[in-house]
């Protein structure tokens, strides 16, 4: 039995970073326990951040390079307990395993949440098959920790450009960077229509920030982990933790079980690179495995909650895109610079469709002015032959590709949920997460409302054709691939599955994210949220733990 630590840490993505982070401030001594490699930073020069990224399509998108391998670790999926156990076996939303978690990865889209995504069920009101609650604190408490949160990770934006947004305190930490090319005819085109775009707050820098460089607009930034560091994923964070000298990272470290003695949680078991069975001990233990993998491991630790996995969110994506008659350099930027949130507002149009459609409301979401930028991927949708090498040369759906994904707000339902897979196994030989999902009619109605003013915009932006897809899908067959649109979402965005509120029968944990069976286990990701909203998680679950491990500590 290895020596005791204050905190064990479970988890090395944006929660998890931040946990070690406030912890170590507080003079706490931490181990953080991470399942996938380390290719983020040196843990015996954390001065020194790691060269493994690279401007590489393959390696990441085709040869998981972050992790985890879904031939080695899969999940399982159904839209619902008729179809069995199962319908498919591999890659569902996974999050990269790697230190840093799903930070990496991402393009950083950093968007506070509105006041009104804390008070759905209060200012909207119930929906019928839907379990909509409020949150037990409101954006008036958490703004302070959005703050800090923002300068922790560096976050680049303009105070006052999007007129939806909710109050702040102060200015952002950097000013926005480069907008990019095709971004600024599609904000010309909304603007024109009447919408509000605005450049987007992004983890990212503009200018040198925190010992680190400003972007170089490479392209290569969702999907992919950053070569030179720019961008505001858990590296910030995780440095400082290890710098303190009182922070010890383990990376190819599998927890398996938390170990609850009297329903107080005494440390972790853990499997090793070499798959040999392990235990640290701790007074207290940070869960910060993301909204999938959290519920998986309570569940693997025999914890017995009945609304452990339940109300699992995605977005709901909707993708409007247009062949525009010109190049629009999509591999030029940050993946996304602009965005609108008119969407997101519950305005008269929006009411009207709802009650066409037998709904109290419907709620839309962020909308990211995007294109295609990967020519490997664009390769693969062509048919092979002589005409290949020039449809390349050409790019019509890449190059000359415009147009939007909204990230559509999704309600909670208690019968979509994660639990453990009832017979097939990892690697380690333990039940995976199976995710049981199909879509509220709200997101559907939502979907093709907002859908057909997203049209109207390409079409002022010139556009010669225009394609709309879901997802998931709302029609059709499931598909077995993970790179085709399908009843499986493709979202990253995963919320829910461990509710945080203040009644112990709906919810798992209680205000602070203390896991009501035992409350010296806080939960430090997506998990708690209650309900979604159109906004992408990252920075509210950052925010949500900078409060929640401060209170753990005082």
């Amino acid at each position: 039995m290895s020596r005791n630590f204050d905190t064990i840490i479970v988890g090395s993505g944006p929660g998890g970073s931040t946990a070690a982070d406030e912890l170590t401030q507080a003079g706490q001594s931490v181990l953080v326990l991470e399942r996938g490699r380390n290719r983020l930073i040196d843990v015996n020069d954390p001065h020194r951040l790691l060269s493994d990224y690279s401007s590489d399509e393959i390696k990441f998108l085709d040869r998981h390079f972050l992790g985890p391998d879904p031939w080695l670790e899969p999940r399982t999926f159904r839209r619902s307990e008729a179809d069995g156990d199962r319908l498919h076996i591999g890659e569902v939303n996974n999050l990269p395993a790697t230190v840093g978690g799903g930070g990496v990865h991402a393009d950083g889209k950093l968007p506070r949440f509105r006041e009104d995504d804390f008070l759905v069920l209060s200012e909207l009101g119930p929906v019928e098959g839907a379990s909509v609650a409020d949150w037990p604190l409101t954006y008036d408490e958490l703004e302070p920790f959005y703050a800090d949160a923002e300068r922790l990770i560096g976050v680049a934006g303009l105070a006052g450009a999007n007129p939806f947004a909710a109050w702040r305190s102060g200015e952002y930490p950097m000013p926005p960077g480069a907008p990019m090319y095709g971004s600024t005819v599609t904000a010309a085109a909304a603007e024109r229509l009447g919408y509000h775009p605005y450049p987007g707050p992004t983890g990212c820098n503009s200018v040198p920030y925190d010992g680190r460089p400003a972007c170089n607009n490479c392209g290569f930034c969702a999907y992919f982990g950053c070569p030179i560091h720019a961008k505001g994923d858990p590296v910030a964070s995780l440095r400082r933790a290890l710098l303190t000298g009182r922070a010890e990272l383990r990376s190819d470290s599998f927890v398996s079980r938390i170990l609850v003695r009297s329903n107080q949680a005494i440390g972790v078991e853990w499997l090793d690179a070499a798959g040999e069975v392990q235990r640290e001990l701790a007074s207290n233990v940070v869960v910060a495995c993301g909204a999938m993998e959290t519920p998986r491991l309570l569940l693997l630790s025999g914890m017995s909650h009945p609304e452990i996995g339940r109300n699992v969110m995605f977005h709901m994506q909707t993708f409007v895109m247009g062949r525009m008659p010109f190049r629009v350099h999509g591999h030029k930027g940050r993946s996304v610079t602009h965005l609108h949130d008119d969407h997101i507002i519950v305005d008269a149009g929006a009411r009207d469709a709802a009650r066409a459609a037998g709904l109290p409301w419907i709620k839309g979401g962020l909308v990211e002015h995007c294109s295609p930028s990967h020519p490997i991927a664009e390769a693969k949708g062509y048919s092979w032959g002589l005409q290949h090498k020039a449809l390349m040369r050409e790019s019509p759906m890449r190059d000359h590709f415009l147009g939007f994904c909204m990230q559509g707000d999704d309600l909670p339902q208690s019968t979509n949920a994660v639990d453990l897979d009832p017979s097939v196994r990892d690697i380690h030989g333990l039940p995976v997460a199976r995710t049981t999902y199909q879509p509220h009619p709200h997101e559907i109605a939502a979907s093709r409302y907002h859908g057909g003013k997203l049209k109207a915009i390409l079409a002022e932006a010139g556009a010669e054709e225009i394609f709309m897809a879901t997802s998931p899908k709302t029609t059709g067959n499931l598909k077995s691939s993970h790179s085709e649109i399908s009843m499986i979402p493709v979202s990253r965005h995963i919320v829910g599955t461990a509710r945080m509120g203040r009644d112990p029968e709906t919810s798992v944990c209680d205000e602070w994210g203390r896991l009501r069976e035992a409350p010296n286990v806080v939960i430090a990701d997506s998990s708690l949220f209650p309900t979604g909203s159109g906004y992408g998680p990252t920075l509210t679950l950052v925010a949500l733990a900078i409060r929640n491990v401060r209170a753990l500590v005082s």
